[in-house]
């Protein structure tokens, strides 16, 4: 990429709404161009740094990279790395051991920057530039005003009124209600992984999954639970919770009951900070790219907005910041010409070249898993190449298709690891 000023091009004028992942990584990488940018925020960097957790993100290394070629990955010492993937699954007759365990490292790691951590620092980097952050909340009619005033408006966040504006893409869209029960509890004083540190996933049949990873939250490093229960299992059971101490207790008794190699890492945790803690549920939804405004005029969607997953493979963050990252492409490459629906709908097309490949893994992941999936499961335990190659995945999930995501790909590709015999 190059600066539009040594081109001698006309800067153009951008309005995002929305101040996460995905829209600050977007404007920052647009202000760097020497674009005239707005952001919209409906939070003061304060209200986030003092609020409760947003998310459970955790990015891998061609996500990072980004971070890094903007010059805004500010973490890469303080944060805790990710060093590789773990996965257990309990023994359905043997209480307390386990069917499967194996772990890989990854090629490079992961890191987990809460966004509390994360967004204001941000938005002072913004501020720092120059550039100008509004803090309300965006109505229609504030759409509509800057459709007018400006090349593009782009909405990164938003609900109600905003939300509604951009169709749900039934065809890409698979369920139409919530497949987990999601809670978060960030603690501190976690025994670490003994042989590196590492994202644990355990894959409980029927009841749901539990994973933990370390990342850096207001208070420091950290481990991350993240709790996905079957709606209506035993692992949806927060409704009745009602503060954070309960929260914790809550968890802990999960780990004591379905994982007790976890429950013992977590003899010692506390809380990290009483906002520490999140519960709900959603529907994992693609929605089209193209919002159209009552007076007509268009808008574009980004992020969340257009592409909403299940965290069950932590690809949330990943997908913000390629998403921000494609549409930075697209929007340069564009150069002078208009940033219509048409244009909006090839930006959208380019990023769902690769997010299409993380959706249907993420979706596939929500169902029982079928036997193919638990053979190539089975055999990473004892294959070092299979393991390294399933954890990989994280970082560009696009190769799951070619091994994992079918009966005859996953069959091809562990045929191809067996001995050949030789030749006469």
């Amino acid at each position: 990429m190059s600066n539009i000023a040594s081109q001698g091009a006309k800067p153009r004028r951008f309005m995002i709404v929305g101040a996460g992942q995905s829209g600050l990584q977007l404007a920052l990488g647009l202000q760097r161009e020497g674009h005239e940018v707005t952001v919209v925020s409906n939070r003061s960097a304060e209200d986030i740094r003092t609020g409760r957790v947003m998310s459970s993100q955790c990015m891998f290394d061609a996500s990072l990279q980004i971070e890094r070629d903007l010059g805004i990955d500010q973490w890469a010492d303080a944060c805790p790395p990710v060093e590789g993937i773990g996965f257990a699954v309990p023994h359905p007759e043997k209480p307390g051991e386990k069917l499967l365990g194996w772990s890989h490292r990854l090629d490079a790691p992961a890191r987990s920057v809460d966004q509390r951590v994360k967004v204001p620092a941000w938005m002072k980097t913004f501020e720092e530039r120059g550039v100008q952050i509004l803090f309300q909340d965006a109505g229609i009619e504030d759409l509509e005003r800057w459709t007018q005033s400006h090349d593009l408006v782009i909405i990164a966040a938003g609900k109600g009124e905003i939300a509604q504006m951009f169709e749900r893409d039934a065809q890409r869209s698979p369920y139409d209600k919530p497949q987990r029960a999601l809670a978060l509890t960030y603690v501190h004083g976690m025994t670490p992984r003994p042989e590196y540190s590492a994202v644990n996933f355990n894959l409980i049949p029927g009841v749901g999954e539990y994973f933990v990873f370390p990342a850096l939250t207001v208070t420091g490093p950290c481990e991350i639970m993240v709790f996905e229960g079957v709606p209506g299992g035993p692992m949806d059971c927060w409704g009745d919770v009602k503060t954070p101490a309960q929260h914790l207790e809550r968890s802990l008794s999960i780990l004591d009951t379905f994982t007790p190699w976890e429950a013992e890492r977590c003899r010692d945790v506390r809380l990290t900070d009483d906002n520490g803690i999140l519960a709900g549920r959603f529907a994992p939804t693609v929605r089209k790219p193209v919002g159209r405004l009552p007076s007509g005029r268009a808008v574009l969607g980004m992020g969340d907005v257009v592409c909403l997953n299940d965290p069950i493979t932590g690809q949330g963050s990943n997908n913000a910041a390629k998403c921000a990252d494609a549409y930075l492409r697209a929007i340069l490459a564009q150069g002078e010409g208009a940033f219509d629906a048409d244009f909006m709908q090839s930006a959208f097309d380019g990023y769902w070249r690769y997010a299409r490949h993380v959706v249907e893994w993420t979706n596939a992941m929500l169902q029982p898993p079928p036997p193919h999936v638990l053979e190539v499961l089975g055999a990473a335990q004892g294959n070092a190449a299979v393991a390294r190659r399933f954890v990989n995945g994280f970082n560009d999930p696009r190769d799951y298709a070619e091994f994992f995501m079918t009966p005859d790909a996953s069959s091809a590709y562990l045929r191809s690891l067996a001995p050949q015999p030789e030749a006469a």
